[in-house]
């Protein structure tokens, strides 16, 4: 990969036009104040954030986005699932900065060294490349924390204590804010969504590791996310659930949607 990790799904998934992009990412986080009792008592470590289009699941996003308290974080963990290609274990980037209309965020590399030691690591820029789950994610960090640095992380198959092992490792303190970036159920109707969001949503808030693929695309890193954050004793707490029915999507096939903070 170049020194810089190209945008993907630009002008797909969200707006390419710089300007067009701040104003719409405002928008879903003043739209997200709606939630405002959802906020949890204190300010999130981790999150779980839905990945879908603009459209669709932005305002989701942004009511994660609220739950943290940006004066204090630095550097964020973001970690997605791998949409384009097979994977076993972790994929790191080699990109110095990951680029999106809203300028380019430096990638942090003071673990890598460490991290690559570890068996279920590796660096694999071909994850990344076209890889939409962690880009969605950028442009709301950008907006709401202005300056930081990346790890960014693409999760394939693995189990819930080898990622929680990678998480331990750079988990920080309170500079150190960790996203899972996932969806919920896929292309169900509205009322069948519903019942399996409502089942996992339960799963999440009491921190069960058994979270499947048709439950949440990014289920290998919401189950390790779920793992190292039960050990750490964080409390978990369901901010929004809702699906593409409730946005800008077709009732008959719907995307679920969860915004899951942890405190």
């Amino acid at each position: 990969m170049s020194l810089v990790r190209m945008p993907a799904v630009s002008g797909l998934f969200y707006t390419s036009q710089a300007n067009v992009l701040k104003r719409e990412v405002i928008s879903y986080l003043d739209e997200a104040s709606q939630y405002a009792l959802s906020s949890p008592p204190s300010p999130s470590k981790a999150l779980i954030v839905p990945h879908a289009g603009y459209i669709y699941s932005g305002v989701y996003a942004a009511v994660a986005y609220k739950s943290i308290d940006p004066s204090s974080i630095s550097r964020v963990v973001l970690l997605g699932p791998s949409h384009q290609v097979p994977l076993r274990g972790v994929a790191l980037s080699s990109a110095e900065y990951f680029r999106t209309p809203l300028g380019d965020v430096a990638t942090d590399k003071s673990d890598f060294d460490r991290l690559l030691q570890l068996p279920s690591v590796k660096l694999d820029d071909q994850a990344h490349l076209h890889e939409h789950s962690l880009e969605v994610q950028i442009p709301f960090l950008q907006e709401v924390l202005g300056g930081f640095e990346l790890l960014p992380v693409v999760v394939g198959l693995i189990k819930p204590v080898e990622l929680a092992g990678f998480l331990s490792c750079v988990w920080g303190a309170g500079e150190t804010l960790v996203v899972v970036s996932s969806d919920l159920s896929h292309y169900h109707s509205y009322q069948e969504a519903q019942i399996i969001d409502k089942n996992t949503s339960d799963k999440i808030l009491r921190f069960d590791t058994h979270i499947q693929g048709d439950q949440a695309c990014g289920c290998y890193a919401v189950n390790g996310l779920l793992f190292e954050a039960n050990r750490r004793g964080l409390k978990a707490k369901a901010l929004v659930v809702a699906n593409s029915g409730d946005t800008a999507g077709d009732k008959a096939r719907v995307v679920g949607y969860g915004a899951y903070a942890f405190s």
